[in-house]
């Protein structure tokens, strides 16, 4: 008996998912367990396996197709069998059952319209229709002006052309729009000079606009960030760290092993200690009560081609700077190849994101829901600071929280970023708490 695999649910906001990649083809024979598609959702592209043994009858999504979960994706049964009762005209899920029935006169009047129609450029509006450039018995003159379309005129009236100085390779020497693209401002100076005020610069356009398919990832974040920005009420606090220290410690920790530790990860390691001592700041809002983790789970922003996602490393706070810095690396390299699973980026209590290393200084965060806070880490930088009464050279970095007022106050989220300071400008006192 025929049956249909329908769009699985492959994360917690997983609304539909698009076709990646096809691994059967319309024929073949199919065991469960078998991996049959690749499907990329709102967090990564994940792999989707059939669950019964069968032929592939019929494929009804295509690569690059969207398909609402739930939706219909591809039909097992034995060769040779009658499946039409299951297509009912749907192919992914989506498509109206009449949508391949229209009216012969419809199609002809809409085959009619477009041919006759006007083509449109985005940029500069109509053009002339390919029904007037082939008019041979065009007008010989305009109201008293020269003979150009709408759309020449336009365009080198935007690029600074006078129109006297271009030739017509239309009917009857009519100005086109090729005319004034392929307009050379040499040739024309060859010609006699004009009494008319001079010309404006002449300006090339050399590109063309260009419109992208919305990933889901994208899709997904534009969401999530929308509703936090516009549900929470954010508000913003920035502390200026003295990273001299930070600096001291890192260097004789990385000078005798094979482990190399980053700044991003003495962050975390503060964080976490931080947030162990501040447990409000480790907290969700969840509309009838606020939920107070036992766990202190920090996620890390990875910036991918998508848009940013953001692995988790677990319990931060007991684990060694070693073990933050290799789980980070492997985390951050299965976000890019987009393998990372649902457990890898579900369950954050908090989340750090450091744009340091492309030298932003400061900046804010959108709220990561459902966490309370966000931490936005800026570059270390060479700055003169006073110690003693003395003007001497110094190492700072600037941290901005951003936190959610419904959680947390002004007040608690000084106190958490004061213990994030004193952990980094003293990097040995992490090992007391």
């Amino acid at each position: 008996m025929a049956i249909i695999i329908d769009m699985p649910k492959l994360s917690d906001t997983m609304e539909e998912g698009v076709i990646s990649k096809w691994n059967i083809k319309e024929g073949d024979a199919v065991k469960s367990g078998d991996i049959i598609a690749e499907v990329e959702t709102d967090k990564a592209t994940m792999d989707v396996e059939a669950f019964d043994d069968g032929v592939v009858l019929k494929i009804l999504a295509k690569e690059g197709e969207a398909v609402p979960l739930g939706g219909k994706m591809v039909i097992l049964g034995e060769k040779g069998e009658d499946i039409s009762g299951l297509l009912d005209g749907e192919e992914g899920g989506s498509a109206p059952k009449d949508s391949k029935e229209k009216p012969a006169a419809e199609s002809a009047e809409k085959s009619e319209s477009k041919e006759n129609e006007a083509d449109f450029d985005p940029l500069f509006g109509e053009i002339e229709s390919k029904k007037e450039s082939k008019d041979e018995a065009a007008p010989s003159e305009e109201d008293g002006r020269l003979k150009a379309s709408p759309l020449a005129r336009k365009m080198a009236e935007e690029q600074g052309i006078q129109l006297s100085q271009v030739k017509g390779s239309g009917p009857n020497g009519r100005i086109v729009k090729k005319d004034v693209e392929h307009f050379e401002p040499e040739a024309a100076s060859a010609a006699p000079a004009s009494k008319s005020a001079p010309s404006a610069p002449v300006y090339e356009i050399t590109a063309e606009d260009q419109e992208f398919k919305i990933s889901q990832m994208r899709k997904t974040i534009a969401k999530r960030l929308a509703e936090s920005k516009f549900t929470n009420p954010h508000f913003y606090e920035t502390i200026d760290i003295d990273m001299k220290r930070a600096i001291e410690a890192r260097t004789a920790m990385n000078a005798g092993g094979d482990v190399k530790i980053s700044f991003n990860d003495l962050v975390v390691k503060a964080c976490a200690k931080a947030l162990r001592l501040h447990p409000k700041m480790n907290s969700s809002w969840l509309g009838d009560v606020i939920r107070q983790h036992g766990g202190v789970h920090v996620a890390v922003a990875v910036a991918i081609d998508d848009g940013l996602v953001t692995p988790v490393i677990r319990n931060a706070d007991v684990k060694g700077l070693a073990q933050i810095s290799a789980e980070t690396k492997e985390l951050a390299g299965k976000a890019r190849d987009k393998k990372l699973q649902p457990e890898d980026w579900e369950g954050s209590t908090f989340t750090i994101s450091n744009l340091g290393m492309y030298g932003i200084e400061e900046f804010t965060a959108i709220i990561n829901p459902p966490n309370a806070a966000i931490m936005a880490v800026g570059a270390i930088r060479d700055v003169p600071v006073v110690v003693n009464g003395q003007v001497v050279p110094g190492k700072r970095m600037k941290v901005t929280l951003s936190s959610d007022h419904r959680v947390v106050d002004g007040a608690t989220c000084a106190e958490f970023l004061n213990t994030v300071r004193k952990f980094l400008e003293n990097p040995t006192t992490m090992l007391v708490y």
